[in-house]
């Protein structure tokens, strides 16, 4: 009775109550690391927003990350070192010797149970709420141990550079763009996102990292007024288009003298035809000029973000595209940047085309030569390469190392093209299906 009462006595149960304690923080600081680094910044960003101390407190500290870690991991250590020691010395003066197995296999279940998986599975499944919590008690943590982090981050740093590992803790691993865009793939893959809501977030965020010439009109498709045409030929000419807005030339049509829009040549030739000082000799001597707008010309590298920036500042949708040496490229509207973003706009003047995708009957895809590689991955969720042509029929040029002929066959890039059409030098159509994956 004596040896038992002298086995649980106050220290045992001291010891006892400080390795629960100990369980209790490690178990702290383990879901707290989970959580600081599982939260988001921007749901943590907004709760601050709305005047969370807790979330503010999270964005300081998650901001020097190898600070965070390396001091939650010291604290971590401490108390399971310092509860492992414990048990062993409360089991070896239980049962003896073996007291030292028991206090292994006991501390690991406990441990792993309580002071690992249960509170990072909490800290995972809310990690925003947790973070906001356990941020106050963290901060002064962080603070406590930065003499010590800081010397073993040095440590660590040297020891790295030994190996030629050169480590920038400021640099993002991640950058906000790649983070949204893996977001929005998941969550399509997994049932969450709508394909085409995918596609108009990352095509807003694409606009930063692609130039007008991507997607300008090429100046061989581009309808123009000449300037020296009679009044009668530009008003057929005019109303016949389904575009308001024509670029006017003189001479040759490099040289674009300036913009009119189909109301305002509507109004002058209505004026002069059947206004109060109406005259067949001043529908003769009528000059489109007088009514044309100035021509408004951009560098073919103006990524599409600024160019609608410039776009809704000038007042103004209509531009037109010049390379390095001053020649016309092409031309670029507002509608066609927003298309980036919502896909094809069409309305009741448009001409009625067929879609530019079609499904034959073997299972191939007919596509337009012209039809851009970015449109085509869009439509039919493929990866074609796009830095080296901006068409699918300049990618089969660029690959090809020449202008193939119809009925050429090539396969590149894990698909299979064939050219079905060609007009001059231009390939029109061609019919693509993936290739079977080499096993």
């Amino acid at each position: 009775m004596d040896d038992t009462s002298s086995m649980f006595d106050a220290a045992f149960w001291i010891s006892a109550a400080a390795i629960l304690f100990l369980l209790f923080l490690s178990g702290f600081f383990s879901g707290s690391e989970t959580a600081l680094t599982a939260a988001s910044r921007g749901k943590l960003r907004a709760q601050a927003d709305k005047g969370s101390d807790g979330a503010r407190k999270a964005l300081v500290i998650t901001e020097d990350n190898e600070s965070l870690i390396g001091s939650v991991l010291l604290g971590n250590n401490l108390v399971n070192i310092l509860a492992a020691s414990l048990a062993t010395a409360l089991f070896t003066r239980l049962f003896g010797e073996s007291g030292v197995a028991l206090a292994t296999l006991v501390m690991t279940l406990l441990v792993l149970i309580f002071a690992e998986v249960l509170p990072k599975t909490y800290a995972i499944t809310n990690a925003e709420l947790a973070a906001a919590r356990v941020s106050p008690i963290i901060a002064v943590v962080v603070r406590v141990f930065a003499p010590v982090v800081g010397a073993v981050r040095l440590l660590v740093r040297g020891i790295l550079r030994v190996f030629g590992v050169q480590t920038d803790p400021d640099s993002q691993i991640l950058a906000v763009r790649e983070e949204i865009a893996g977001a929005l793939y998941l969550g399509h893959s997994e049932g969450v996102v709508e394909k085409e809501d995918r596609d108009r977030i990352l095509g807003a965020l694409d606009l930063g990292e692609r130039s007008v010439e991507e997607i300008m009109l090429h100046r061989s498709q581009i309808e123009m007024l000449d300037a020296e045409s009679d009044p009668e030929e530009l008003l057929t000419q005019c109303l016949q288009s389904s575009h308001t807005r024509l670029p006017v030339y003189r001479d040759e049509p490099d040289n674009i003298v300036g913009v009119v829009h189909a109301k305002d040549l509507l109004r002058a030739i209505h004026k002069l035809a059947y206004g109060p000082e109406s005259s067949t000799k001043g529908l003769e001597t009528f000059d489109i000029t007088d009514v044309a707008m100035a021509p408004y010309f951009i560098p073919d590298t103006t990524t599409l973000d600024e160019q609608m920036r410039q776009f809704l500042r000038r007042r103004t949708h209509f531009a037109l595209v010049v390379d390095e040496y001053g020649s016309l490229e092409g031309l670029i509207t507002l509608e066609d940047i927003l298309e980036e973003i919502v896909g094809e706009i069409t309305d009741e003047f448009d001409p009625a085309t067929d879609h530019p995708i079609q499904k034959s009957k073997d299972n191939q895809f007919l596509v337009d030569g012209d039809m851009t590689i970015r449109d085509l991955n869009r439509a039919t969720d493929w990866s074609l390469p796009d830095e080296e042509a901006n068409t699918v029929a300049g990618l089969v040029i660029h690959e090809a190392q020449m202008i193939p002929t119809a009925g050429q066959v090539f396969s590149f890039h894990g698909f299979r093209f064939e050219v079905v059409e060609r007009d001059g030098n231009r390939i029109a159509k061609l019919k693509i299906r993936p290739l079977p994956a080499r096993t």
